[in-house]
């Protein structure tokens, strides 16, 4: 391969890579690793944004979108732009829909850098032509209806003079045929595939945003998918298959049946955390808005908090009321320790399950861990459990601003309370991804909020508040933030953590 004339400090390197069908389950591990290494990512309309959490900081993000009628870019314009990136020493991440080389134009792409001297690498994506079917109930093969499959673009009107596709020699195929893009025209390329001998009663489904939250499907013939598409509004992106295979769907329909299935949710929690609520939200069939309002940094006093955390074995107990907390403090620990035995002698009290969950991570017991998810809750197992607190010296590591009815009262048992503030939460500035835009645009069914600085960033943003949106809260106190700033509760959870949350949201759907 030529060596770039450019000459830059480091050599760069562009990767072609299949962002897949939307699902971020389908992402390949190879997309993530590349995602949390790149200096640059460009990418498609068609890619899920969600997929932009696990891009690195500073990392630059550029939308390069084309969607019928409404192209960010030009494909020359990308081209030149992926080769001025990889250029320049950057390791570039371009991300497309799908796969790269199925419909994806990315040969072009890799042409140009071939041309410029530049190192490329490809990355296959899963396909939409074989994921958004599988979504729907429909293998696009099966032993008892077809052995074979064919892919074609509907990206050109079958009526130029000069298309590039044989719609007679595709009617005739035997199997199963899938059409990538294409909607607007589907009533000419119908109409195409009827003139060239295909039977009218072809069975037709068209999967729209197939694998994501949003999934549709429309079913009919090949002699009316076309009315049903303009009598549904039925708009792109969507595949279309056509085929004996459609007539299973019935039988085999299970992503369209989830619970939560046509249910758009917000979660507002910081993007780095927003995976566990997410996840648990889409495995029920919703389609999960992230739309993170706060973020986590460190401690504006950091060097004072290395200071307590060095000291630690000094404490007769730690407490900690987040996993955030204790995320900051045992980074910081290792970062000052070797061996976990300088921990010393303390022991170690936890708020709420998944607190204690992120210690035992850590490979240290809990000793106290009251029933109740709340602050008020811990005094009462330490008169329970140990009947004073009385010149305990005790380390509160917690965050930034955070409520002050813990260590008061703690000092009014007479405890030795100090304070270690591990980290701290800010308004979340950066939306990359375009989930205020989508929330604009689209609204939702439910909003969902963890804490009351989720809720106090969010209500700063000033969106407009779509007709109907419920709302769900963790638990009692950022419910009450919820009702200090004018929102209407209608969803909490009996216990302040994620499962217990996600089962409240089911439990008001009736499913």
């Amino acid at each position: 391969m030529k060596t770039s004339k450019l000459s830059p400090l480091r050599q760069g390197i562009c990767y072609l890579a299949g962002a897949g069908p939307g699902d971020l389950g389908l992402v390949t591990i190879r997309v993530k690793e590349l995602l949390e290494t790149a200096d640059v990512v460009v990418f498609d309309y068609l890619c899920n944004p969600d997929l932009l959490r696990w891009v690195q900081t500073c990392a630059e993000i550029i939308y390069a979108g084309k969607k019928a009628g409404q192209h960010t870019m030009r494909q020359e314009e990308i081209n030149q732009l992926l080769v001025e990136k990889t250029a320049a020493g950057n390791r570039v991440l371009r991300l497309k829909g799908g796969d790269p080389f199925l419909f994806g134009r990315g040969g072009e792409e890799a042409e140009a850098l071939v041309d410029a001297g530049l190192a490329f690498e490809i990355v296959p994506g899963v396909s939409s032509a074989i994921a958004a079917p599988a979504y729907a109930g429909i293998p696009v093969t099966h032993r008892d209806f077809t052995s074979s499959l064919t892919i074609f673009t509907g990206h050109e009107d079958p009526n130029k003079p000069d298309n590039s596709l044989d719609y007679a020699r595709i009617a005739a195929l035997p199997g199963t045929k899938v059409m990538l893009m294409g909607m607007e025209r589907i009533g000419a390329i119908t109409a195409a595939f009827q003139a060239h001998g295909m039977a009218p009663e072809t069975p037709v489904a068209l999967v729209r945003w197939g694998t994501t939250g949003k999934q549709e499907t429309l079913s009919g013939s090949v002699a009316d998918i076309a009315q049903k598409v303009d009598d549904a509004s039925f708009k792109a992106p969507a595949v279309a298959v056509f085929g004996e295979v459609v007539k299973l769907r019935e039988k085999l329909n299970w992503f369209e049946n989830r619970p939560l299935s046509g249910k758009r949710i917000v979660v507002t929690r910081a993007r780095q955390q927003a995976g566990l609520l997410s996840s648990g939200l889409r495995e029920l069939g919703a389609d999960v808005l992230e739309l993170p309002t706060i973020r986590i940094e460190p401690p504006t006093d950091l060097k004072g908090f290395g200071q307590l955390v060095q000291d630690v074995h000094m404490y007769d107990w730690l407490i900690f009321t987040s996993p955030n907390g204790v995320t900051a403090f045992f980074e910081m620990f290792y970062k000052l320790f070797a061996d976990a035995r300088e921990i010393g002698g303390i022991r170690i009290a936890a708020i709420g399950s998944a607190t204690a969950q992120r210690v035992r991570e850590y490979r240290f017991a809990v000793d106290l861990q009251p029933a109740e998810y709340v602050a008020e809750a811990i005094l009462e197992e330490f008169q329970k459990n140990f009947g004073s607190v009385e010149n305990q010296r005790i380390l509160l590591a917690r965050a930034e601003r955070a409520r002050d009815v813990l260590p008061k009262e703690l000092t009014a048992l007479g405890a030795i309370v100090d304070e270690a503030i591990a980290y701290r939460t800010v308004p979340e500035t950066d939306d990359a991804a375009g989930g205020i835009a989508q929330f604009e645009a689209e609204g939702a069914d439910m909003i969902t909020f963890t804490s009351s600085s989720t809720v106090e960033n969010f209500m700063a943003l000033k969106l407009r508040l779509p007709e109907g949106l419920k709302t769900a809260s963790i638990g009692p106190i950022t419910s009450q933030t919820m009702r200090d700033l004018g929102l209407r509760v209608d969803v909490e959870a009996k216990q302040s953590d994620i499962p217990s949350l996600k089962a409240a949201i089911r439990s008001y759907y009736g499913v």
